[in-house]
């Protein structure tokens, strides 16, 4: 059971029912019931509790964020290397998710921003705006057109075409000129 607060930090609020003033002998039953349940079963489960938690404090374990390490891309591994194809496409996924949660947390942030400056909300939150729209053009020229089934060999193909694009209207840039 907790112990009973600190009167100078939380001081008692006045009473609105009378204090009950025994005047028999006899006690009361629903006090015996509780002082019976309290040593027969809230004493022994709070002394095994205690007992738990300091064993447990001994070897304390922290629950964080799991930190991987970082492990070969699809372009580092060899033609039958299927243990690093797998790692690559596990990698792939857990970076997929962390870029999506940076989309939603921006996200989230524009959005509060509109609703803390409601109507000037368009220039008060152009930074916000601007970060936004910075983060959705990157994840969607990684991420856009994979489909439902994206997987890292399906980026890394697209990825190449856009370089390969680029590069053509690079050289298709300096031809003209």
């Amino acid at each position: 059971m907790p112990e009973k607060p600190d009167p100078d930090v939380y001081p008692e609020p006045p009473r609105r029912t009378a204090v009950p003033n025994p005047q028999s002998a006899v006690p009361n039953p629903v006090e015996l019931i509780m002082k019976l349940y309290e040593h027969a079963v809230d004493a022994p489960v709070t002394a095994w509790r205690n007992f738990m938690e300091s064993q447990h404090a001994k070897h304390r374990l922290y629950y964080y964020h799991r930190h991987f390490r970082r492990v070969p891309d699809l372009t580092e591994c060899l033609e039958d290397d299927l243990v690093c194809f797998f790692e690559a496409e596990m990698q792939w996924k857990r970076d997929k998710k962390v870029d999506d949660s940076i989309v939603k947390i921006v996200q989230s942030r524009l959005e509060a921003c509109g609703w803390r400056e409601g109507a000037s909300h368009s220039q008060n939150c152009a930074k916000e705006m601007q970060q936004f729209k910075d983060v959705v053009k990157a994840h969607q020229s990684k991420y856009a057109d994979l489909g439902y089934h994206g997987n890292a060999r399906k980026c890394l193909m697209k990825q190449k075409h856009r370089m390969i694009a680029e590069r053509k209207a690079q050289k298709a840039a300096e031809e003209n000129h």
